[in-house]
């Protein structure tokens, strides 16, 4: 079995400091042997500096970046300033920045373009809602073709980053709502993104992941399939005995 790519997105938890070491020994502790699959960890942007100096076998990852360097950008955190504190991965266009924020298309690609320049990876979230479920199978291929062609506009200009583009495909109809996507139909999904980042951006070796409801007792069924390079963790990333199960089904 290829090696999984484990990505936990804590998204705007816990509440303290304490908390987040706490739940990063927690993720260091499941990663007990060499063969582990690789494992990114993504706290808020308040304790990235604090999880950063617990991970030694997990790798930091931040849930944003912002598209333009220090300066007068009122809350925002830049790619920068992400290195600095050892950020090797980025999340873009989650489906709750997109809905809660109104972060369009082209707000992600001014981000992907710039945080690829920056030497970083890349994990970009796409996915479709349960309105476009709906309508079928065509149309929610049309509309993830869209999102990447919106998201992934100008990769000429980050020449030799093509390898740091991971692609999570996020049904959003499944997110923390505990049903996850049939392991076929997100297999069909990713295969049809996969044939889109090769025919159309000529990425040949692109890392697909799954997100949606991602938890201990349903990754039995997903971590089979090769097309599935790894896992985008929300909600369960929170739990350590979930972390551990998570892990350790993935490694096998």
């Amino acid at each position: 079995m290829n090696k999984k790519l484990i990505v936990f997105n804590w998204k705007s938890n816990p509440h303290s400091a304490v908390a987040a070491i706490k739940l990063a020994r927690a993720v260091e502790k499941a990663i007990s042997d060499k063969n582990a699959s690789k494992i990114v960890v993504a706290p808020p942007f308040t304790f990235l500096e604090d999880v950063g100096k617990v991970i030694k076998k997990a790798k930091l990852g931040s849930q944003d970046a912002f598209w333009k360097d220090i300066g007068p950008y009122t809350g925002e955190i830049s790619w920068h300033q992400e290195k600095h504190l050892k950020v090797k991965y980025v999340i873009i266009g989650h489906s709750e920045r997109r809905k809660f924020l109104g972060e369009t298309d082209e707000m992600i690609n001014k981000k992907v373009l710039a945080t690829l320049k920056a030497g970083l990876k890349i994990i970009l979230c796409i996915g479709e809602d349960l309105s476009i479920r709906r309508r079928g199978k065509k149309t929610v291929e049309k509309f993830i073709k869209t999102q990447l062609e919106k998201d992934l506009k100008g990769l000429s200009k980050v020449k030799g980053q093509m390898s740091n583009i991971i692609v999570a495909y996020e049904p959003i109809w499944a997110i923390g709502t505990g049903h996850s996507d049939t392991p076929q139909d997100a297999v069909e999904m990713i295969s049809f993104i996969r044939s889109i980042l090769n025919l159309k951006f000529k990425i040949q070796k692109s890392k697909l992941l799954y997100g949606g409801s991602v938890s201990g007792k349903n990754i039995k069924n997903f971590v089979g399939y090769k097309e599935i390079d790894g896992f985008l963790v929300g909600h369960a990333s929170l739990k350590s005995k979930e972390v551990e199960k998570i892990v350790k089904m993935s490694s096998k």
